[in-house]
């Protein structure tokens, strides 16, 4: 099975039975052979235990309880992992087909990456494509100068590295991916890219971001403080990734972008 490295995928979830099916679904019907899948719920109490169960002689292990949040049911999750390549799917959110084949390959050419990211697409509550999200090799700088400019919804990460570094911040309930990613880049300078679609994620009025737009401000903020780049940095940033998404072949993405921009500033 050393072609095909071991991958434990988390779900956290607390009443998304609306979604719940369709992640479960994007992660079981990749059809990979060294899978493992943990599903932590929160104490759902909207029909989410039922897809579970429903689902049960598939998983690797689940759990309905109270818990602390996010982050924590992630943690509870990681933790139990035994994979070497480790991520979370939220259950709204879903892996595109053949993702985990492509991170395997991804994987076995680059021995020495510690995380792979992929691109992600935006899709609306009933799967349809809004658009594309691509990114170029994240590093420590370019995500504090930009922020997030990778996803976890299409990034893995070797559970190596959870041994050196700790597990994601428990304090922190809608900026921990964005404080775990910087702290993962901090360590090392071993992140690939792979230029592909392998993740979407969901826009719809019940998520966190949509509710809670001011406190995930704040805790962005927080997360920022004591070490947020000048301008001039943060304008060769975009400069890098517009030059990387050019040789990358995105041509009709990058005008889309330019377009977009132009119409904001008028």
């Amino acid at each position: 099975m050393s072609e095909f490295p071991r991958i434990t995928v988390v779900t956290p979830s607390f009443n998304q039975a609306e979604f719940l099916e369709r992640t479960i679904l994007s992660v079981l019907n990749q059809g990979y052979p060294n899978l493992e899948y943990f599903i932590v719920d929160g104490g759902s109490t909207d029909g989410s235990i039922e897809i579970i169960r429903k689902y049960a002689d598939q998983l690797d292990w689940w759990v309905s309880e109270p818990d602390n949040g996010q982050s924590h049911a992630i943690n509870k999750g990681l933790k139990r992992a035994t994979g070497e390549w480790v991520a979370w799917q939220n259950s709204d959110d879903v892996y595109l087909p053949g993702t985990f084949a492509q991170l395997a390959n991804a994987a076995n050419r680059w021995a020495q990456a510690k995380l792979i990211v992929g691109d992600m697409l935006l899709i609306d509550a009933q799967d349809r494509p809004i658009r594309d999200l691509r990114y170029v090799r994240p590093t420590y700088a370019s995500v504090l100068a930009e922020g997030m400019v990778l996803a976890n919804q299409s990034a893995f990460w070797r559970k190596s590295l959870h041994e050196r570094i700790g597990w994601l911040d428990e304090t922190l309930h809608y900026s921990f991916d964005y404080e775990w990613f910087l702290r993962v880049l901090k360590d090392m300078n071993c992140a690939q890219h792979v230029p592909l679609l392998w993740g979407a994620l969901r826009y719809h009025e019940a998520t966190k971001t949509s509710r809670h737009r001011s406190m995930f401000n704040k805790e962005h903020q927080a997360v920022l403080e004591g070490r947020a780049l000048p301008q001039w940095q943060k304008v060769l940033y975009q400069i890098r990734r517009l030059l990387l998404t050019l040789r990358y072949g995105h041509f009709n993405y990058v005008l889309r972008g330019i377009n977009y921009r132009s119409k904001l500033n008028r």
